[in-house]
């Protein structure tokens, strides 16, 4: 007998997508610990590795060796991953806030949030200023500096508030890319409060004062920072430092949001934690790595403690979780620092004694990129075998590779078996049923009323029950807004994995309240549904619609008309790449983020549509191919012209299909297109965009409302005379 998947019974939640927190997934993902429901909850779907930050801010790195990716290494750990900023967490309720989400549940939580070091008391800062940290945010506005300051369109000229380590590093790292893309018009200041920059040790701070003259940069020590303007920086007694990027290193600050929560906290906002990492007084919270103060062994902000303390969090989580004991971390007295030195030389200290050389920054480079494989090649999880014999087509099946079955529409029956399925039904013909099956929702006649109702379901393609939600809700909505109709209400069902009582509450709480979100937002309500549990999570929902006047349905396109469709192709690819972890998490995170947003105000736009459907499941050429067969046309596609999300033509130039892909080839063949790109046409496509058939003197009007509104609409084609046929060029 096959064994039974075990219940999730409590709840793990990791904040912050810190170096400990990374740790500990990659381990979790070799030996999980089954019956826990992992969370890691991250503003935005990387972070990056602080070490390699100068390497990059000088050029010797790109954006990509520094970033882990939190899409890829959630997948490998059986994580879910909520992509948001939390904002607070209450150690009494066990709950986290996370900003546009709402509250997430935990039995057990971990702190690895790091600091930052915005100025929030510095005038015209806010305005004018970039904090080092978050990170992120630093190096995105470095990039833009440098590459205006490249164009000439702004003057080569950088401020750093902070002269200790960490901000001389980065003042040679910018002097030195500086000095490379732009020549001797760069100017790098660096302002410092005390006496003189502030090394570790004086051979330290002998060599950083040395490296600074050499690359020609400015130092102005016992200086006290009056404001920043967007001309530089004033200080008091009236000097002028000028500057067009001004960057603030000056001491680590915990965030605010931790501080005022309820937690024990130092005087300066950072969370208490004992020998063992678990915040004080809590034996189901831990906190980690520069958000962390070790009152047993306090030591300075440096990643090299996040790291080592990783393998203990971990075997702390899981003995808290499994009812074991937990352990003691005891950090080393002193470690090696290696620093940076703008070009390919490094510095390295420790035990109070310096040296430096192009040697060092060799070593540094070995030591980041050896920590950096870790994330960047993960292990390659092989599926366990098939069993010998199968019955016959069992390999077939699985096209010989073992691969898993897609989520979303990717796994959707093929529209051949739908349609003969549905073909082979007799009718009633019931006179309040005006539309029978073909169209995207039937449209009932009642009262003097015209209804629309329609069902979809999803498998899930996400872990993050308010993400699928939402994605699902707007799905539904789809065929809701093709037919020109106002949402009315809604019906949900929904299918969890098994579960504990307690997780699936808090999983049901946060499916309804975003589904409520997108509901009442378009102006329908949910009225009930259904729930159970089964092997994996699905949902759906059962939806009408009201229509005022005629229905838009695929019927209608008029030779001459113009296509317009509303939203990129490419989820079905991005999401079956993702499951085998090959597709990048900044695109598989910025297309979810489009898949979720609604498009009831688009459907206002295109309410004068000849014929008008929702692309999904059996892709554009099988929704288009709906339109032309139910109106008697043909098709032209501009292949170029077709809107893509970022990474779907590089996945599927590399070979990646969905589930359905050939099914729906199959099911509407193309004429004249070749390539990855005409192989989008029919990629399933889960809350795809709008496809309509609309007056070409109207077309490129209502597209650049669209794209006002904030949609990635294009004209992609025209419609014509002929046989119902579909051709590219």
């Amino acid at each position: 007998m096959q064994a039974m998947p075990l219940p999730l019974t409590r709840d793990l939640v990791l904040i912050g997508g810190g170096h400990a927190h990374a740790l500990v997934l990659r381990m979790w993902g070799m030996k999980p610990l089954e019956g826990t429901r992992v969370t890691l909850i991250n503003p935005g779907p990387t972070a990056p590795y602080s070490g390699m930050l100068p390497g990059h801010v000088a050029g010797h790195y790109g954006r990509e060796a520094l970033d882990i990716d939190l899409v890829q290494l959630a997948r490998f750990a059986g994580a879910r991953l909520v992509i948001g900023t939390a904002t607070r967490i209450d150690p009494a309720a066990k709950t986290i806030t996370v900003e546009g989400h709402g509250e997430i549940g935990y039995d057990v939580a971990s702190l690895d949030v790091g600091i930052h070091t915005e100025m929030p008391d510095l005038p015209g800062f806010a305005e004018h200023g970039t904090a080092a940290k978050p990170l992120d945010s630093y190096a995105a506005r470095w990039r833009a500096f440098l590459a205006r300051a490249t164009a000439g369109e702004v003057a080569p000229e950088v401020a750093v508030i902070g002269g200790g380590v960490a901000g001389v590093e980065l003042a040679l790292a910018m002097a030195h890319a500086l000095r490379r893309d732009v020549g001797g018009a760069a100017r790098v200041s660096v302002i410092e409060a005390a006496p003189e920059i502030t090394g570790r040790n004086p051979g330290t701070t002998l060599r950083l004062q040395a490296a600074l003259d050499d690359l020609g940069l400015s130092v102005h020590t016992g200086a006290q920072v009056e404001r920043v303007e967007a001309d530089g920086v004033y200080l008091d007694g009236g000097d002028h430092v000028r500057s067009h990027f001004t960057v603030g290193v000056a001491g680590a600050m915990a965030h605010p949001w931790v501080a005022q929560s309820p937690l024990p906290v130092t005087d300066d906002g950072f969370v208490r934690v004992d020998s063992h990492l678990r915040v004080e007084g809590h034996r189901d919270l831990f906190a980690v790595g520069d958000c962390a103060h070790m009152t047993h062994a306090p030591r300075p902000k440096a990643g090299v403690y996040a790291v080592r303390s990783g393998p203990v969090l971990l075997d702390n989580l899981r003995a808290v979780l499994s009812g074991g004991k937990t352990r003691a971390y005891r950090p080393q007295g002193d470690y090696l620092k290696l620093v940076s030195l703008g070009g390919k030389v490094a510095l390295a200290e420790k035990w109070g004694q310096t040296i430096s050389g192009p040697l060092l920054w060799r070593w540094k480079d070995h030591i980041d990129r050896k920590f950096m494989r870790m994330f960047h090649d993960l292990p390659r999880m092989a599926p366990p075998p098939l069993p010998r014999p199968v019955t016959e087509g069992v390999a077939g099946e699985l096209k010989g590779a073992h691969k898993p079955l897609c989520a979303g529409c990717g796994s959707k029956v093929g529209p051949g078996t739908l349609g003969a399925a549905l073909a082979g039904l007799p009718a009633l013909g019931r006179p309040d049923v005006l539309t029978g099956p073909g169209d995207d929702a039937a449209v009932l006649a009642i009262g003097g009323a015209r209804q629309v109702v329609t069902t979809d379901h999803l498998r899930a393609f996400t872990a993050d029950p308010a993400l699928l939600a939402r994605i699902a809700a707007i799905h539904a909505l789809g065929d809701i807004w093709a037919m020109g109709a106002k949402p009315q209400a809604a019906l949900a069902s929904v299918i969890l994995p098994r579960m504990s009582e307690p997780l699936q509450a808090r999983s049901m709480a946060e499916i309804m309240r975003a589904a409520h979100e997108v509901f009442i937002a378009e102006g329908a309500e949910i009225v009930g549904g259904h729930s159970t549990m089964g092997a994996e999570m699905t949902l759906g929902f059962t939806v009408t619609g009201l229509l005022e006047g005629a229905p838009i349905t695929n019927a209608g396109a008029r030779p001459g008309d113009a296509l317009i469709l509303t939203r990129p192709l490419g989820s079905g690819t991005i999401l079956a790449a993702e499951m085998l972890a090959a597709a990048n998490g900044r695109h598989v995170a910025g297309m979810l983020k489009a898949m979720a947003r609604p498009q009831g105000d688009a459907a206002e736009l295109l309410a004068g549509a000849h014929a008008m459907t929702d692309v999904t499941g059996f892709g554009l050429a099988g929704h288009l191919m709906a339109i032309c067969r139910a109106s008697g046309v043909a098709a032209e596609i501009e292949l170029d012209a077709l809107p893509l999300y970022p990474g779907a033509l590089e996945l599927a130039q590399a070979g990646h299909r969905s589930s359905i892909w050939e099914a729906n080839r199959a099911a509407a063949p193309v004429e004249g297109g070749a390539g990855a790109r005409a192989a989008l046409l029919h990629d399933p496509q889960t809350a795809g965009g709008l496809l309509a058939a609309v007056d070409a003197g109207a077309a490129e009007d209502l597209v650049e409302a669209l794209i006002a509104a904030g949609h990635r609409a294009a004209l992609i084609g025209r419609v014509e005379d002929g046989a119902p046929t579909i051709r590219c060029r």
